[in-house]
């Protein structure tokens, strides 16, 4: 005579269903291997209940990190392994790893990364950020002249509350090639806003091709000038880039210019 099953008995085929409604989708697709482990190796049942939970935790935090990772727009990060420090000899390597920690984005204060172009600026900025990405924190990575241009075309189409949002609400914000090009009154004053509105709420990682003496020539007035930069330089952390420029031509043809 066939046993009859108990409606109460549980079954692999109800775990499925569960985690399925439940939207436990890492937990639902490792959920057989997870049940033979334990049968094989008799965990504890606090043990066993981990197991189930972490799988689940680990996918979603690996699934969140990707999500950073993709609107920090990053792009390719070299991080500073193999980082040539000796080539800049006013870059201290143990500040930079000290960066990597991201305290200073629980501090609220920002990174200044000031020197020739060529000199690895970008590098160690991306490197940063991409740090703090690994850590959790919303993290957005723009050339300060599309993030202005992105600001300003927002007032066509009645968006510019989002636009300004957009950079503005990131834990970090990393702004590449500050003052590469000079500002004009109207994308001075959206700077403005950007730097007002992050000012002791959130942390910005700048990288700049020149000293701070010049960026007054950069904005419309020394006003305008004074009003952004005091903000951007209060309580930052300053990197100093030095040397000879890691950028070389590959091939080089033909007699030189004079």
């Amino acid at each position: 005579m066939k046993r009859r099953e108990s409606p109460n008995q549980p079954s692999p085929d109800e775990l499925l269903r569960i985690a399925e409604e439940l939207d436990l989708t890492a937990l639902r697709d490792a959920l057989g291997n997870l049940l033979a482990h334990a049968e094989q190796g008799s965990p504890s049942y606090t043990d066993f209940a981990l197991s189930l939970l972490r799988t689940e935790w680990n996918a979603r935090q690996e699934r969140k990190l990707a999500r950073g990772l993709k609107r920090s727009r990053l792009g390719t990060v070299e991080g500073i392994e193999g980082f040539d420090f000796a080539a800049r000899p006013e870059l201290e390597p143990r500040v930079v790893k000290e960066l990597l920690n991201c305290r200073f984005i629980e501090e609220k204060r920002n990174v200044i990364c000031v020197g020739r172009p060529g000199l690895g600026k970008t590098r160690i900025a991306k490197s940063i950020a991409h740090a703090a990405c690994l850590r959790g924190y919303s993290t957005l990575f723009a050339v300060t002249a599309e993030m202005l241009e992105d600001i300003h075309a927002s007032l066509a189409d009645g968006t510019f509350k989002c636009a300004l949002r957009r950079y503005t609400k990131p834990t970090l914000l990393a702004l590449d090639e500050f003052g590469y090009e000079a500002f004009d009154r109207q994308m001075a004053t959206h700077l403005f806003r950007v730097v007002r509105a992050r000012h002791d709420v959130g942390a910005t990682i700048v990288t700049a091709n020149t000293g701070f003496s010049k960026w007054v020539s950069f904005f419309p007035s020394e006003a305008e000038s004074i009003a952004t930069v005091d903000r951007i330089v209060d309580r930052a952390t300053i990197l100093r880039f030095t040397g000879k420029t890691f950028r070389n031509p590959r091939d080089v043809h033909g007699a030189p210019l004079d």
